[in-house]
């Protein structure tokens, strides 16, 4: 037996019977022979760390625009995150951790520059409208790989793109979506805190004393009553939702929305819009894996995919280089 098959087997008579085992699972859209020593979901792992997409996640929004500090978070430290989190409980319920892993990993590929508010300029000014979990699974399907793509398998696909609100095929794709809120919610409460715009005493008292007072008290807590739920439905008891439900209303109120918080968004709209414009018009300045993408589709479609996939500080820089004037030397 190879490694692989042997991972197989320990899979299946260690694993519960609602995880997603990789015997069985793990189709592709385009055939590829097994490796020897990785599972379906081990290689959809391995792919998704090492494309480019993944790496670019360093340099975007989480809440704060471009901080200046080392220790706010980016959409990849959010990212590993949701993975950790994720991975426990999944190990907690004797899930599939590699499926869990590769879900974690992907699922916030598709993330526009500038966080939510990137997201809302592009839903508002492409006609095919845009959200982050439908456009991860544009780059992982469609952009990445010089426009061939990852071929990664339909569990994990599914799993990225139902990470928001959907609920996915898999045991594995429902934990990573609660694992995105319960890292978000929690790691947005300490950058704001350190950002000044919240205090600790500020927090709604009903979370604080059902969840508890620290970061890592409240993620413990919300881990242990999704893992001690079970895998029949991965959900949070219900006093333990509802005390994570006003700690979320309490961030979208105080924090996501917050004039400070969001005092540079003006401008990011600005920036994105001209670049949009810029590209739509001059679509032979796109690099040819877009230009391609534009004589498949469209120019909208291929525009739309170029401006998501840029970094915060990449869309900065090439406003600048477009539309600043620069001294004479």
């Amino acid at each position: 037996m190879t490694v692989r098959e042997q991972t197989e087997v320990i899979e299946l008579s260690t694993l519960s019977p609602f995880a997603c085992t990789a015997s069985g699972h793990g189709k592709r859209v385009r055939y590829e022979e097994k490796c020897n020593l990785r599972t379906e979901f081990q290689r959809d792992r391995d792919r998704i760390l090492h494309c480019n997409s993944f790496r670019r996640l360093k340099r975007k929004t989480q809440v704060f625009l471009s901080p200046v500090g080392d220790h706010y978070r980016t959409r990849l430290t959010h990212t590993l995150e949701v993975s950790q989190i994720a991975r426990t409980i999944s190990r907690a319920l004797r899930l599939n951790e590699d499926l869990t892993e590769a879900i974690a990993l992907g699922h916030d590929l598709g993330h526009s520059p500038f966080g939510h508010s990137g997201e809302a300029i592009l839903d508002e000014i492409c006609p095919y409208g845009f959200k982050h979990y439908i456009q991860s699974v544009r780059v992982v399907d469609y952009i990445e790989n010089q426009g061939k793509g990852l071929n990664l398998t339909y569990e994990v696909k599914n799993g990225i793109a139902c990470h928001t609100n959907m609920v996915a095929k898999t045991r594995e794709g429902n934990v990573v979506r609660l694992a995105d809120k319960i890292a978000y919610i929690n790691h947005d409460i300490e950058d704001a805190i350190r950002a000044g715009i919240l205090k600790p005493s500020q927090l709604p008292e009903m979370p604080v004393r059902v969840l508890g007072k620290t970061k890592s008290q409240r993620i413990t807590t919300l881990v242990r009553s999704v893992a001690e739920n079970g895998a029949d439905e991965i959900r949070m008891t219900k006093d333990i939702k509802k005390a994570h439900d006003e700690l979320r209303a309490f961030l979208f109120e105080k924090v996501y929305t917050n004039s400070v918080a969001k005092s540079e968004e003006k401008k990011a709209k600005v920036l994105i819009e001209q670049l949009y414009e810029h590209f739509r018009k001059n679509p032979d300045e796109m690099p040819d894996e877009y230009k391609k993408i534009m004589e498949v589709h469209d120019v909208d479609r291929a525009v739309c995919d170029y401006i998501s996939g840029m970094s915060d500080g990449y869309a900065v820089d090439l406003y600048t280089e477009m539309f600043i004037p620069r001294s004479w030397k």
